[in-house]
Order: structure tokens, then sequence, then C-alpha cells
């Protein structure tokens, strides 16, 4: 495995490097990381027992696959301290939201070889859903090698990038709305006189196991719901009042505020 190389080690970098030291792609020696703090890199040595380093310049050097994880206002500082090192038969993959590869174009040289992705949270327990699109500089035997790194810790799906608004308010955004539906319901078990530790475990194992249904049974989600809802019975009593009160109008508007968000920023540093 050629080296890899990711300059931020926060959560998702974390969820990656674990999801492909535990595939055995990969081996802790194949690795370097940059973390801003000392504190930081030690932590993730510690953790991941890979080569860290406070220097992004050192770990573009080494890296022949190099994964950008920092916070969008934070790429642009790096993107200049390491422009000068970036080498042409180096792949450059991006996990940072709303910057497409015309800002990486604009940034690096239109030549530049960069994998543009959209990973989850869901990542660090290896069911992450991530999306990926590429320069025409980049191959797809080099696509493909990005993708079996990305199936370590998920699934993983190509898409044409003017999908990827649409990707971060679907996929990688969305956990959030679904914790917050999750917290509902547990608080309802809860008014109901249920522990809210019992709360959550149910409340996550109905999440987990409806979205596996979904997924294993390839069944329209409108057909699984028909499937709970007996006449004049208490599922179709609650999907009233939840379609009462908005439900569907209410993530539709919100997941839409989320995939306007990312085009503006996108918009912004193209």
């Amino acid at each position: 495995m050629k080296k890899l190389g990711f300059i931020g080690v926060g959560n998702m970098a974390g969820a990656m490097i674990g999801g492909i030291l535990r595939s055995g792609k990969a081996q802790p020696g194949d690795i370097i990381g940059s973390c801003r703090s000392q504190k930081g890199a030690e932590r993730a040595r510690e953790q991941y027992s890979i080569e860290m380093t406070t220097d992004n310049r050192e770990v573009a050097q080494n890296a022949s696959i190099l994964f950008l994880s920092v916070k969008p206002q934070f790429l642009d500082g790096v993107l200049e301290e390491i422009g000068d090192v970036i080498r042409g038969d180096q792949l450059v993959v991006s996990i940072v939201a709303g910057r497409s590869i015309a800002y990486f174009k604009k940034m690096l040289g239109e030549s530049v070889r960069i994998v543009r992705l959209m990973p989850n949270t869901p990542a660090l327990v290896g069911a992450g859903m991530t999306a990926g699109c590429c320069s025409e500089a980049v191959s797809g035997e080099e696509m493909e090698t990005v993708g079996d790194l990305c199936r370590t810790f998920g699934l993983f799906e190509i898409l044409p990038e003017n999908l990827f608004d649409a990707v971060t308010g679907v996929s990688g955004s969305s956990p959030a709305y679904v914790f917050m539906f999750m917290e509902a319901m547990a608080d309802a078990a809860v008014l109901a006189g249920m522990p809210r530790a019992q709360a959550y475990r149910f409340v996550g194992q109905a999440v987990l196991g409806s979205a596996k249904m979904m997924l294993d049974t390839g069944k329209h989600p409108g057909e699984l719901k028909d499937m709970v809802t007996s006449p004049a019975g208490t599922t179709i009593e609650a999907v009233r009042v939840l379609e009462e009160k908005g439900l569907r109008s209410a993530v539709m508007e919100g997941t839409g505020a989320c995939i306007k968000k990312c085009a503006q920023m996108n918009a912004s540093k193209d």
C-alpha cells in the first residue's frame, strides 16, 4: 500500500483510519497524519499507532494519497501552505464540505488529481455512507482504490458532482436529523414511564432494524410503512398525528435548507 496522508485527524478522519487499519488494507506504518496541536498529534498517535506530526507540509511530501480532512474555514490556509509541494503523481482526496473540484483546481492548478468525498459520521461504527467524484485527471483504477478504502468503513458510491449538495443534505448531515427524531421518540417513551436508557435502546434498535429492512429488502419505504399500519390500529393513529403536525414537510424543508446552504458555500469559493 502506498503511504496515506491525513491532514487533520479528527473524528471523521479517525473513523476512516480505523476502518482502513481494521481491514488490513494498510498498516500503521503506511499512514502519516497531522494535527494543529502537539496534544492532538500525540492523542492520534496513541490511538492508531500511526506516524503523527504538526507539520502539514511533511504529510503532503510523504503521502501518495493525501486526504484533506480539515474544517472548511481552515482549508484555504492549508492549501496555501502545501500547494508548492503537491506532486503531479499524487492523489488529493478531500472530505471537506462545500468545496468543489473547481475550487481545488483554482487553488492547486488545473491538472490537480482530486477526488472529492462526502462521508458521514456513522463511519465511526463502520456503517458510513460515502459519495465520491473526481477530476478528469483521475483514472478509474485510482478511483477504485479510493472506493476500496471507503468501503472499509461503510458503503461507497460514485455520483456526479452536481448531486453532492443533495448528498450533503440526505447523507452527510442527516444523522443529526435522525438523532433528533430518535431523541424525541425516546422522550415520549420516558413520558410514558420507560427508563431513559431503556428507551434509547428500544429506539436505537427500531431505527437500525428499519434501515436494514429497507436496504436488505429493496422495498419502498412507503410499502414498509404500510406493513406496520393495521386498520384502525395504533400505528396509523401515530401516522395521522405525524402527518397533521407536518413531519414530512419539516424533514423536506430542513433537508432542503441544508442543500441550499451547501450550494451557497460552493458558490462562494468557485
